[in-house]
């Protein structure tokens, strides 16, 4: 006998993305009683996993971020929420407002669809990134810092990210090279203090990346460009840390036309997009504030709002 053709999966709400704004829409929408699926291409937790100390989350002084997202998953599934691997690759909707889900595996159809898909670090473009990443270049250290154990390495960037991975980075290695293309960090003034203070992370100002060295194994350096003066050098490196600002991860749902030109999906105050029954929140909104706390926020805005969008269609 042939295969059988694949059963779609009906939920009430189906989330899309397991990040701390999905695991709290979940939570809301399921302790509300209704039938609810995340999913998520990866382990749930999304960039929490990736870092190492959370000081600003209410309730922890200080949490390891993957700590967090355990947490934070045993919460969202109490109330019976699954969750399941799936990596989407549309999402289409009905005249009537059912909205169809396509994974690479399977299909499920669901009334209020919440998106959480977060967005992913930007690339610089250069030379020798994508042929050294993972052989040198990265942008996680919390993934790859060890790696680097009493050798030098370079962070490019100047936001949270940076400095925060920087200061990490600094218990692991011999030095941090911190390259900004401006002459002043953009980092909350509390990350920027412990820099500054680090005897271990040192700074080049006004300068970008022109490409990324290596000897066809493994990174040996970096050439720079000062912007100011034009003085072109070449900064020898064990490892590239890349933190340069973020891609909303919104490419499935570009077919729903609910995103901006940068790719950001535009809601109201109720996290409600254009589309009846799609919500987004997290970090794949156009919003100002892109924290746990704020992801967290959305989410609980979004399960309740799933469940008052479902109500009307009682009516």
């Amino acid at each position: 006998m042939g295969e059988g053709k694949k059963l779609t999966k009906k939920y009430d709400v189906v989330v899309i993305g397991a990040g701390p704004g999905g695991m709290t829409a979940a939570l809301y929408a399921s302790r509300a009683n209704l039938s609810v699926l995340m999913l998520d291409r990866g382990i749930y937790g999304g960039q929490m996993n990736n870092t190492a100390e959370v000081e600003n989350y209410p309730g922890f002084k200080s949490i390891l971020g993957p700590d967090l997202a355990k947490e934070m998953y045993e919460s969202s599934t109490q109330f019976n929420a699954e969750y399941a691997y799936g990596n989407v690759e549309e999402v289409t909707v009905a005249d009537d407002g059912l909205k169809t889900i396509k994974t690479d595996s399977d299909t499920f159809e669901t009334y209020a669809l919440i998106i959480a898909t977060g967005s992913q670090y930007k690339k610089l473009g250069v030379t020798g990134e994508q042929e050294y990443s993972g052989r040198g270049v990265s942008y996680c250290a919390v993934c790859d810092g060890a790696f680097f154990r009493d050798r030098d390495v370079v962070v490019v960037g100047g936001g949270d990210s940076a400095i925060e991975e920087s200061s990490y980075l600094s218990k692991l290695v011999k030095e941090v090279n911190v390259v900004h293309r401006r002459d002043e960090l953009r980092a909350q003034k509390i990350l920027q203090d412990r820099a500054f203070e680090n005897p271990k992370i040192q700074f080049t100002w006004d300068t970008v990346l022109t490409s990324i060295e290596g000897d066809g194994k493994k990174v040996t350096g970096v050439k720079t460009l000062n912007k100011k003066t034009g003085d072109e050098s070449v900064v020898p490196t064990d490892g590239v840390f890349i933190y340069v600002g973020l891609v909303p991860m919104t490419e499935p749902f570009e077919s729903l036309s609910v995103t901006d030109e940068q790719g950001w999906i535009v809601t109201d105050e109720k996290m409600q997009t254009k589309i009846p029954g799609i919500f987004a929140i997290g970090d794949v909104r156009k919003k100002e504030l892109r924290q746990i706390a704020t992801a967290v926020g959305d989410g609980g805005i979004a399960g309740q709002g799933a469940y008052n969008y479902l109500e009307t269609l009682k009516d």
